[in-house]
């Protein structure tokens, strides 16, 4: 007769957190059976993007979604690695109304690290765990069409030189990554177009949020995730119990123009990505390792969304 064991607290211990890891994969499988065959477009920025450890994690995220169906497409800026770069080269750089003033000689700057530094490096750790990621650049296929963004400070339109906002988005090249099976990441410089729409030959520095929520459209996504450094939108900032899980597209129409100024190049591309047929925009905090997969495979969520009016009446 075989003698009957008892289970140790050890091995308790870790059937209790099997069981919990089981429970988030339970949770998590509507959401996975939904969002299957769904392409979801990621704005990958702020601390996110220059902590090892969240780097690292991100990287994870994006190859979890890719193993789980999903389609995930990245874009991003890199404006500390910009910061940093400018100062070493001796580069000045000065901001006005919100908007780095790009010179040529910065623009260049700009291009290299946006594709050879920041993008090269996500595509590195994407890669570790396998050949998915291929990096690409507005300027390649004509992905992205820009035209010259102005700037108002104090009642006078000032020239930000080779700063740009997006204006088209070619998405026939991220599709074919796409159906290769591939991770598409972007990083966000544009050439100029005219107001003819022909190619001036000039390429232009532009906004990652708006990039991020304009090729959400163009690729009918189902969801645009923006990382930031901050939890979500806030009603009463900074007061953080305010923090708002959801709203629709109508508030935040109203918010918008009273919003802190950092917030509104993220929150006007949410919006203008889910008018413009993504059926959910959501800011998550990017200071927090996989906070991504909580917002999207979670019931609870963790940022802030922002739904179709329709979706809220």
């Amino acid at each position: 007769m075989t003698e009957k064991t008892s289970l140790t607290p050890r091995d308790v211990g870790t059937l209790a957190t099997a069981a919990d890891k089981a429970a988030v994969l339970i949770e998590a499988l509507p959401w996975i059976q939904k969002f299957a065959g769904e392409t979801i477009v990621i704005k990958y920025g702020g601390n996110a993007m220059i902590n090892d450890d969240l780097r690292r994690a991100f990287a994870e995220d994006v190859v979890f979604l890719r193993h789980v169906g999903v389609n995930p497409v990245v874009v991003h800026g890199g404006g500390p690695q910009i910061n940093a770069m400018l100062e070493a080269v001796g580069v000045e750089s000065e901001f006005r109304g919100g908007y780095r003033v790009t010179t040529p000689e910065a623009l260049e700057v700009v291009r290299m690290v946006l594709t050879g530094q920041v993008g090269r490096q996500l595509i590195g750790l994407i890669n570790s765990h396998g050949p998915y990621a291929v990096g690409l650049s507005g300027e390649d296929a004509a992905l992205l069409r820009a035209t010259r963004k102005k700037a108002v400070v104090d009642g006078e339109e000032v020239d930000l030189g080779l700063v740009g906002e997006v204006t088209g988005v070619n998405p026939a090249a991220v599709q074919d990554l796409l159906a290769a099976g591939r991770i598409p990441v972007i990083s966000t410089i544009a050439p100029e177009f005219d107001a003819a729409g022909q190619p001036t030959g000039e390429v232009l520095n532009v906004n990652a949020d708006t990039a991020a929520g304009a090729v959400a459209a163009a690729l009918g996504a189902a969801k645009l995730v923006m990382l930031t450094d901050v939890e979500g939108l806030y009603a009463n900032w900074p007061d953080k119990s305010s923090l708002i899980s959801s709203l629709s597209a109508a508030d935040l129409r109203t918010m918008l123009p009273s919003l802190e100024a950092g917030m509104i190049p993220k929150m006007s591309a949410a919006l203008a990505a889910v008018e413009a047929g993504v059926a959910r925009a959501h800011i998550v905090d990017g200071r927090q390792s996989h906070s991504m997969l909580l917002e999207i495979v979670t019931t609870e969520g963790v940022g802030t969304q922002v739904v179709p009016d329709e979706e809220a009446s």
